[in-house]
């Protein structure tokens, strides 16, 4: 299908958009970074200020997709002022759901973020249980966080709006790893994922939670081709199948958070805060990557995968 991906030249979406265009989707990326020298087969890339809502409505007019993936927006909390970062994510992603349902899309999934949760809450924060599912309470401390909760209301408003007409629904993937990363190329928080599994209080940040950006493709696809017969609205955490630690979190958690310790005992072995188990339930998809698998161990193999990533990123 025709699909549109805004933010498709971000960390994850680089590679939502390689990934759906080798499932065999027209894709056209919309960001507001310009087009890089060297497309993907499969993949029209175009500039576009997504707060531009005369823009947006012009483009999707054009463009007349069938499905319509946003990943746009700021993606990490504290890298502007707290005011803006709400501004620009909350606008935007009312701006792009209201062209494309006006423009007749009729499969929607929007990107929201773990974060609403409210871990790391200044004043302390436990979670009412482990693992952590699509039911548990959302906190929001931060204008990022509650800036992905109101997408997930946006959503919500349309799928009311529209009755099930068009199909809509929300995905939180967890810290995307993309594949450059694990070659030795920065995170989003700017350490490595070696430095993060050395240092777990790099991880603990996140409950350890992480997610091969590949692995966020395949669900995106899964998802795109499964829209009818799931129930609208549905919210999924997409995450790996295991923690980014090296010991289990029963041990973990509670030394960075403190009062889960009753909470984290069935945390053993390499389970993770997350639950993937509706996602598998519903749709039938599970990650194929961990960092045990990805993770560059030889000096050898890194310059491999380095040139492989090189060429990903162009």
């Amino acid at each position: 299908m025709r699909v549109v991906v805004t933010g498709g030249a971000g960390r994850l979406g680089r590679s939502v958009v390689s990934g759906l265009a080798g499932c065999g989707h027209e894709v056209i990326s919309l960001d507001l970074r310009p087009p890089l020298r060297r497309q993907l087969d499969g993949v029209t890339e175009r500039q576009l200020d997504l707060t531009d809502r005369d823009a947006t409505q012009a483009a999707f007019a054009e463009i007349r997709p069938e499905a319509l993936v946003h990943l746009a927006g700021i993606a990490v909390p504290f890298v502007a002022p707290e005011h803006h970062i709400f501004d620009v994510n909350g606008k935007i992603a009312f701006t792009t759901l209201e062209a494309a349902v006006e423009h007749g899309v009729r499969r929607i999934l929007a990107a929201s973020s773990p974060t609403p949760l409210g871990y790391g809450a200044p004043h302390g924060w436990v979670p009412q249980y482990l693992p952590i599912d699509e039911d548990h309470p959302l906190r929001p401390w931060n204008a990022y966080a509650l800036s992905k909760q109101t997408i997930e209301n946006v959503v919500g408003m349309f799928h009311t709006q529209t009755g099930g007409r068009v199909r809509l629904g929300i995905f939180r993937p967890c810290f995307v790893i993309s594949p450059e990363e694990w070659c030795g190329a920065p995170t989003q928080q700017g350490h490595t994922v070696r430095e993060r599994l050395e240092d777990p209080a790099l991880a603990a940040v996140s409950l350890f939670n992480y997610v091969d950006a590949r692995d966020a493709a395949e669900f995106v696809d899964t998802w795109l081709r499964a829209a009818p017969e799931v129930p609208g609205g549905s919210v999924f955490y997409v995450g790996a199948a295991d923690a980014m630690a090296r010991k289990p979190l029963a041990e973990l958690m509670p030394l960075y958070h403190p009062g889960t310790d009753q909470l984290a005992a069935g945390l053993t072995g390499t389970t993770p805060a997350f639950s993937i188990a509706k996602a598998e339930r519903l749709l039938g998809w599970r990650p194929k990557r961990s960092w045990r698998s990805e993770l560059i161990d030889s000096d050898d193999t890194a310059a491999e995968k380095q040139g492989m990533s090189e060429q990903h990123r162009e």
